[in-house]
């Protein structure tokens, strides 16, 4: 949240992304898939906020809802100050050059007729109106920035590696000298030796040019290492946003608790002495939720309480955020037996986290 007297960059509040589900020889509308269902998160100028979770949760859905890529069913997504959800197209149009986005996949988002240059060029074709000498100086420009050779420009992206395509995606999302940037998984389809090389490329920019980034992966100890905070998604909704050293460090959503007990380990003392914990059940359909806490048919900490009410995100400790009955009982009107209940599991908790 917001920093003393700083002002975040982007505020998402109450972010909803569901798909109609048709059925029939009519198309009725029978249901919907809640892809994000209800999320909120600042990110502050220059921050870089890692969006985590399992395969299908929504995090993905929550960056392209972010940048109008899809249409959001609902909530405000604030970009240095304009909603962004509900800007006219042309006013939208006219932001684009302060969003942009790194794809998940370098070759299924360059289109493999056009060259480097042209990839690269194309947003100041669109946006700009430059002459031909002044682009391609930026064209050149970029390709220094991320480590691209000038004489690649005339290249076709079929003639490069995925590494190297990834930095062609880069370079075009640096084109118009964006703010934000939301990087959808943009080390998931690369091999592990060329992970570190764009990361560091990422980190690398962030700092000569100012930028703010949503980091969006399923690579735990990647976002460890870039992420200043870190939030948690589970079936559409945020479970936990915590700064990324207390998280790691202590989770304490259960989920969350689940999640990191599966990142490997280097030390092997710690490594023997960390217990693996082995979720059972199916995650519920996104079209389905469970009426209470998304979690709670998975959960082993559930109660009653759980599985009756939605749990609301709160701050249950300085900067950290928690949407689970354990820690924020008291906003509800349980009473004594579900509150008693979840001070019990609380201090259960707490004593593990000692010994």
């Amino acid at each position: 949240m917001a920093d003393g007297a700083r002002v975040p960059l982007v505020r998402v509040q109450d972010l909803k992304m569901h798909f109609p589900i048709y059925t029939g020889l009519l198309r009725r509308h029978t249901g919907d898939v809640k892809a994000v269902d209800g999320v909120s998160f600042d990110i502050m100028p220059g921050e870089t906020l890692g969006l985590v979770g399992e395969s299908g949760c929504g995090k993905s859905t929550v960056g392209r809802a972010m940048l109008r890529l899809y249409e959001p069913t609902a909530g405000r997504v604030e970009i240095d100050g304009d909603d962004v959800a509900n800007l006219s197209a042309e006013k939208l149009r006219r932001k684009r050059p302060t969003m942009q986005m790194v794809f998940q996949d370098p070759q299924a988002s360059l289109n493999p007729r056009m060259t480097v240059a042209s990839i690269i060029g194309e947003p100041l074709d669109e946006h700009t109106g430059w002459p031909a000498a002044k682009k391609t100086e930026r064209i050149y420009e970029l390709m220094d920035a991320v480590g691209l050779n000038r004489r690649f420009a005339n290249r076709y992206p079929h003639e490069f590696s995925g590494g190297q395509r990834q930095r062609i995606g880069i370079a075009r999302a640096l084109a118009l000298n964006p703010r934000f940037i939301v990087c959808d998984e943009p080390i998931a389809a690369l091999d592990v030796s060329i992970q570190a090389q764009v990361v560091n490329l990422l980190e690398d920019l962030q700092e000569k040019l100012g930028l703010t980034y949503l980091f969006i992966s399923h690579d735990l100890s990647m976002v460890r290492h870039l992420a200043s905070r870190v939030a948690v998604m589970y079936l559409g909704r945020i479970a936990e946003l915590s700064p990324s050293k207390d998280l790691y460090a202590r989770p304490l959503h259960p989920y969350a608790e689940a999640l990191l007990s599966a990142v490997n380990e280097p030390d092997p003392v710690l490594a023997a002495r960390r217990e693996r914990i082995i979720l059972k059940g199916d995650v519920p359909s996104p079209a389905n939720p469970p009426k209470g806490c998304n979690f709670c048919t998975r959960c082993p900490k559930v109660f009653d309480l759980c599985r009756a009410v939605k749990p609301d995100l709160v701050e249950v400790e300085p900067g950290r955020l928690v949407a689970c009955h354990l820690y924020n009982e008291k906003n509800y009107a349980a009473g004594p037996t579900g509150a008693t209940e979840a001070q019990e599991h609380r201090q259960q908790t707490n004593q593990q986290g000692v010994s």
